[in-house]
């Protein structure tokens, strides 16, 4: 176990809002202002996948909660109805709250609050963001990643989502293969502020009972480390991941902790945050 006496950030992250779905994000992007208000099947040059995915949502978003059946958004958007519910089903794999209704008289319809915010990715960009999201595949936000991967694979135009698997496939990350991943419920536990119970394996092989406040996470090439407040060290620790054997994730809120770079006691290296990396 490494010992760490402080984070250097106040770590706290805002839960998730109930309902799941998108939030309503004020309007979709520029480029959809061109077909608003044009008449059933004169979306013509709307080709671009991105830009029809936008204008499904808002269409239905508009007439919301009333239905829309896929041959009414065929003829809409001037594809053909397996376009439109191809279209629609990867939406709804995005996240977006999207519900059908079967039978004569059904259709499609959302939660009027949603929207897509404007993503308008290069190749470039998304190859970056493909590369950033495969990187965590041992650490503690592996299913996110693969969450997030699926939802801008979603939201891509067909041949940019083509050339960013191509591109993406020629990039390779260079591991050990002998680290175990991290329990993707430490992730969890932090997003929620919840105490966490755990059994954890030192570097000489002692498994002791903790229970931890998690403050936050440290990465260091396939290692990744839960910095938390431990109760039994009365504390601030590191547990590195692959050696946290059984994770239990209480209903108890932690307290809030602030947590300061100065205080760190890191022998190696120098910290860098994920975000303000660029600024």
């Amino acid at each position: 176990m490494h010992s760490v006496q402080s984070l250097g950030v106040h770590l706290q992250v805002r839960p998730p809002r109930p309902g799941g779905g998108l939030e309503a994000r004020g309007g979709l992007a520029p480029c959809l202002q061109a077909v608003r208000g044009s008449p059933p099947g004169r979306y013509g040059r709307v080709v671009n996948r991105t830009d029809r995915l936008y204008a499904l949502v808002e269409e239905l978003r508009a007439v919301a909660p009333a239905l829309r059946s896929a041959r009414r958004l065929a003829d809409r958007f001037a594809v053909s109805v397996r376009t439109v519910e191809r279209d629609l089903r990867a939406l709804q794999e995005a996240g977006v709250p999207i519900w059908a209704e079967p039978g004569r008289g059904g259709g499609y319809t959302i939660d009027a609050s949603a929207t897509l915010p404007p993503l308008g990715l290069t190749v470039e960009e998304a190859l970056a963001v493909a590369i950033g999201l495969g990187s965590l595949a041992g650490s503690p936000f592996r299913d996110a990643a693969r969450s997030a991967a699926r939802k801008v694979t979603a939201v891509l135009a067909e041949d940019d989502a083509r050339r960013t698997d191509r591109l993406a496939r020629r990039v390779h990350l260079l591991e050990s293969g002998d680290r175990a991943p991290a329990p993707t419920a430490l992730a969890g536990a932090l997003a929620s502020g919840r105490v966490v119970r755990m059994r954890y394996r030192d570097a000489g092989g002692t498994d002791t009972e903790r229970t931890v406040e998690p403050l936050g996470y440290i990465g260091k090439g396939e290692d990744w480390y839960l910095v938390a407040w431990c109760r039994l060290r009365d504390g601030v620790r590191a547990f590195r991941g692959d050696r946290v054997l059984e994770v239990e994730v209480t209903d108890e809120v932690a307290p809030a902790r602030i947590v300061r770079v100065e205080e760190l006691d890191i022998p190696h290296g120098v910290l860098r945050p994920v975000l303000g990396a660029w600024s």
